[in-house]
């Protein structure tokens, strides 16, 4: 990158201070934000690094980078703006912008960074990832050293090809913080569920002064000794399914010092970006809605008016068979608002089935701004949806399900049943539209084998993906590694051994 002043120029600094001003009147509470201004190369860089200048070095990022450039030299596709999730948050704009253009994305990066520290699903992220990241990138460049360069980008593709394994409730559950429990001794378990059910085998006695004759301490230890080891063949490890995959394995599979050092600083990431996917409507919803309120009520000047429609009317734009969040988000903030403004909610409301009546219902209660900043901090994409899209809104923002008709070669509406279209919906959003995997037994067999579950809920494994998944676990974990998911009504069970696959219908002679 160029070593140049990448500062705000003073017209844009005195913009920038009556934005954050007008941001903060509004409400709006954010970190102390930095802007710098890059050329379109600078920002196609940073972009392909995810937002971080300093990044570890891997082939996607050098991809992604000329992915980026070539799609700004066609002219289909422009970055106007970057914010990083950050205490500073940092921001970057496009320097060929115009100055209505840098307005409307200072207001838009304030709506961002009010969500960054505000919601409740980027609490847990770390607030120093800028450090953090750099550090990331120095670890990576001295095990290079050390070890070579292809040595480390292949391990690096590994751990990347499962960076989705992980449990976003993970950050949330106090007693687990962000690391796997240890397994339990099966012996201290057994005595514990001995003691406290009292359920091993004992001889009936009526007379409680024979106890001692009749249940003799010796007996009672043999008895407890043959419990222990009936619960020890039961015991399975992990007690309960696992879906941290890659935190199980940093934990337990047998790792060179190395491997667990970017296995970890991969995991870090994923964790700190999992947020930002379960929030991509409602983050950039809530952006949209102040830049368009600060821009229109405050920073507007006459003659940017047409600029700043066309603009905004661009990025709110959806086309057939794609959700654009920026719309989606907006809209669904500014429906929630009227609602609440106008009291179009609570018991009288739903069970009024009067169209006329429900569309002329107004108890001018005014609360919408306070409800629309309530929902900002503790919902995200699935939970906000499925709480707030409503039969109204999909009737008037033309909400359909589509599917590719391949005789047509185009998408065409396949069901316009409200109940179709947002479990549609929220299934594209659950776990991000991606298979559930659990560890189930990380002793399958009893040999050692690592053994997982695919939760369906209506989402199919793709196979090939799967093996090719499955060879990259089995080089993490050493052994054999199993996944169980169901192919129609059919419970499968594919297996990567080390050398090739397998597949069949049942766990016996895997």
């Amino acid at each position: 990158m160029k070593h140049r002043d990448t500062s705000l120029p003073p017209e844009l600094e005195e913009w920038r201070v009556k934005i954050e001003a007008w941001a903060r009147e509004f409400g709006l509470d954010f970190y102390e934000t930095i802007y710098e201004v890059l050329d379109w190369n600078e920002m196609n860089m940073v972009a392909a690094y995810g937002g971080f200048p300093n990044r570890y070095p891997h082939w996607r990022f050098g991809m992604e980078y000329d992915q980026l450039c070539k799609s700004y030299a066609y002219g289909l596709s422009k970055i106007y703006e970057m914010v990083i999730n950050n205490d500073p948050c940092y921001a970057y704009l496009l320097y060929c912008n115009k100055i209505v253009d840098q307005k409307m994305v200072m207001a838009h990066v304030f709506g961002h960074c009010d969500f960054f520290k505000n919601n409740i699903y980027f609490g847990p992220t770390q607030k120093n990832m800028m450090d953090r990241m750099a550090n990331h990138k120095t670890k990576v460049n001295r095990l290079i050293d050390q070890l070579g360069h292809d040595r480390v980008e292949s391990f690096i593709d590994t751990c990347l090809s499962i960076e989705n394994l992980i449990d976003y409730q993970l950050p949330f559950l106090k007693a687990k913080d962000s690391s796997i429990e240890p397994p339990t001794d099966p012996e201290e378990e057994a005595i514990d569920d001995i003691g406290a059910r009292g359920d091993i085998i004992k001889l009936k006695n009526e007379k409680s002064y024979l106890e001692s004759y009749i249940n003799p301490k010796l007996f009672l230890d043999e008895q407890r000794k043959k419990k222990r080891e009936q619960n020890k063949q039961k015991a399975t490890f992990p007690s309960r399914p696992e879906r941290d995959v890659m935190g199980f394995l940093l934990q337990y599979a047998p790792l060179r010092r190395w491997e667990a050092e970017i296995l970890d600083l991969i995991r870090e990431e994923a964790y700190y970006f999992a947020p930002q996917a379960q929030t991509k409507i409602m983050n950039e919803g809530w952006a949209s809605y102040w830049h368009s309120t600060i821009m229109t009520r405050k920073a507007l000047t006459d003659g940017e008016v047409i600029d700043f429609a066309d603009n905004h009317s661009g990025t709110m734009a959806m086309g057939q068979g794609r959700i654009n969040p920026y719309k989606i988000g907006i809209e669904l903030y500014r429906h929630i608002e009227e609602r609440w403004n106008k009291g179009q909610f609570g018991k009288a409301y739903d069970e009024c089935d009067d169209l006329v009546a429900r569309k002329k219902w107004d108890k001018q209660l005014g609360l919408g701004r306070q409800k629309i900043f309530e929902v900002r901090k503790i919902y995200n994409d699935v939970t906000f949806l499925d709480e707030f899209l409503t039969a109204d809104f999909c009737r008037e923002y033309k909400l359909f399900a589509y599917e590719y008709n391949p005789m047509s070669k185009r998408y065409e509406i396949s069901d316009r049943d409200f109940a179709m279209v947002k479990q549609k919906l929220l299934s594209q959003l659950t776990n991000f539209g991606q298979p559930i995997i659990e560890i189930v037994d990380a002793n399958a067999g009893n040999r050692g084998e690592l053994h997982l579950k695919h939760r369906h809920e209506g989402m199919d494994l793709e196979i090939d993906y799967a093996q090719h998944t499955l060879q990259n676990l089995q080089a993490i974990w050493r052994r054999p590694v199993l996944i169980e998911t169901k192919v129609g009504e059919q419970i499968k069970i594919f297996k990567y051994d080390g050398e090739k696959h397998h597949s069949q219908d049942s766990l016996i002679g895997l």
